[in-house]
């Protein structure tokens, strides 16, 4: 049974940390965590993660004014990813977007897509893929009767 106030850490001693918007439950960003940075969000209400490329740990808006105040941390149901529901104050990717995610679309509802073309990579991939072969059992319908 999992530990539902103890995260389990990868092999590094990270986990992942969805973030999301408290207003309207967007994903803002996904970072990492590992058992001080947590311990500092916990602490503080300022969102720290740790970046696996400085190998340090930082502190959301520290250098851009782009804060994140935490209001809720929640686990998963597996205790290996990390929730953070944040008061965002200005974008919260370093690109400058409101969300780390408004890049690159690969796939869309149909319903809501701004155009045609936001289904082109997903539909690449079908056409690359080979058709499922059926299976050898199967009997062709004719036969089925």
């Amino acid at each position: 049974m999992v530990d539902m106030l103890e995260p389990r850490f990868n092999a590094d001693g990270l986990a992942p940390a969805v973030v999301q918007d408290a207003a309207d439950s967007k994903v803002l960003m996904l970072a990492w965590m590992d058992a001080e940075a947590l311990r500092r969000t916990l602490e503080t209400r300022r969102a720290t993660y740790w970046s696996r490329s400085r190998q340090t740990h930082w502190v959301k808006g520290e250098t851009s004014g782009h804060r994140q105040r935490v209001r809720e941390v929640r686990l998963d149901c597996d205790g290996d990813t990390i929730l953070l529901k944040v008061d965002q104050l200005g974008p919260a990717c370093h690109t400058g977007t409101p969300t780390c995610f408004d890049a690159t679309l690969l796939l869309s509802d149909p319903a809501s897509a701004d155009s045609p073309s936001t289904n082109r990579l997903a539909d690449q991939v079908f056409e690359a893929a080979p058709a499922p072969a059926a299976p050898a059992s199967a009997a062709p319908a004719s036969e089925a009767a």
